[in-house]
């Protein structure tokens, strides 16, 4: 009887096996002619997600940084409103002087670029300097093509479309220069401050 159970057990373990060696890949031949081949195959996938990435100052590549920089301006009182261009404090933005770095990074094709202020830059008293006051350069940093600045509009949101060169991925950045224009003379006051008197821009990065 223990025979008998332990061929019916070997019977059903080959029952349960025989599946699975029928379907792996495997070949073989055999035979007298020249040349005998065996083929195999493999099946391979990729999984790659849609990845959209927006730096503005300080930041590293693909990682969140919860960093907001902060752009300076002091005008000296022999300067107000003569249309002597104001350089920032030497700590604004993250590369100093009021330069930042700008990045952008997506995967999956033309990317909508902004950015929104909630309008112009008030000293708590009623005053306002304009956003078209803030001169911005871009240059050229690592990539080829420089990232464009969305221009600063009060109270509005400002659009630049960002078209990948070839394909899908846009990988695109650039060194922001930021500078007062101080092209007419207004009432004393601190004018924004630290996300105070509309003095934060956000920036938005937008993909399908």
């Amino acid at each position: 009887m223990k025979t008998k159970a332990l061929i019916l057990k070997a019977a059903v373990a080959l029952a349960i096996a025989a599946p699975l060696v029928a379907n792996a890949e495997s070949q073989f031949t055999t035979g007298a002619g020249t040349p005998i081949t065996a083929s195999a195959h493999l099946d391979f996938q990729i999984i790659i997600p849609k990845v959209l990435f927006l730096q503005v100052g300080t930041g590293t590549a693909n990682a969140t940084n919860a960093t907001i920089n902060q752009i300076a301006f002091t005008v000296p009182a022999a300067n107000v409103g003569d249309s002597t261009v104001i350089a920032a404090s030497v700590a604004s933005g993250d590369l100093g002087n009021g330069v930042v770095t700008a990045r952008v990074i997506g995967n999956n094709g033309t990317i909508t670029f902004t950015s929104t202020t909630l309008g112009a830059l008030g000293n708590g008293s009623g005053d306002t300097i304009s956003y078209a006051q803030i001169g911005t350069a871009v240059a050229v940093n690592t990539s080829a093509t420089a990232l464009a600045h969305p221009a600063l509009v009060d109270g509005a949101t400002s659009t630049v479309t960002l078209t990948p060169a070839v394909g899908k991925v846009m990988n695109r950045d650039a060194k922001w220069t930021y500078t007062y224009l101080n092209s007419a003379v207004v009432a004393p006051g601190t004018y924004g401050g630290v996300n105070a008197n509309n003095s934060r821009v956000t920036y938005t990065a937008s993909m399908p």
